[in-house]
């Protein structure tokens, strides 16, 4: 059982890799209609729609991986909801950093270079507590081990979004 959860939880992982990499592809869908806009909202406009679709895929690979029965299912699924919404607002914060980052890195001064990787690390914290906080919760809704279970998903695919993510953002010009 357990190489079944691994290989679905590679196999979703995969498709959401490549479901993200077709979406960054796709041109907006007010800019693909005509309408004006400067290339910083079409991309801001792609991003998030990149991001609802992670979203979405995440939340599917975690309901292939965790088995719930329907009473665990109902307390479950607005709790990870809840989890998620916090979840969304660090994304938020990391992607305004990464925005400012494109803008800085090739001219980037030591207090911007130190600042930025200081903010970075602080987002990592921040994940991190959010993880922490939500643990007793979720044990309240599910056992210990699908709520150890669940985070190790959680982990796994966050581990492989930012590795994209990562692949994808210039480092520093020294």
């Amino acid at each position: 059982m357990k190489d079944n959860i691994a290989f679905r939880l590679y196999l979703a992982t995969f498709m959401l890799a490549v479901a993200t990499l077709l979406r960054a592809q796709q041109p907006a869908t007010a800019a693909a209609n005509g309408t004006n806009l400067t290339a910083e909202q079409v991309n801001d406009a792609n991003i998030q729609l990149m991001r609802q679709d992670i979203r979405s895929e995440r939340k599917k690979i975690v309901a292939v991986n965790v088995p719930l029965t329907d009473t665990e299912a109902t307390r479950f699924w607005p709790l990870y909801d809840r989890y998620i919404a916090e979840t969304i607002k660090v994304n938020d914060a990391r992607y305004a950093l990464i925005k400012e980052y494109a803008q800085n890195y090739k001219s980037m001064t030591d207090e911007q270079a130190d600042k930025f990787i200081r903010r970075w690390v602080a987002l990592d914290q921040d994940n991190t507590q959010l993880r922490l906080k939500f643990i007793p919760e979720f044990e309240n809704v599910i056992s210990h081990k699908k709520t150890a279970l669940f985070f190790q998903i959680d982990r796994r695919v966050a581990m492989m979004i930012e590795l994209q993510l990562a692949s994808q953002v210039p480092v520093v010009a020294p």
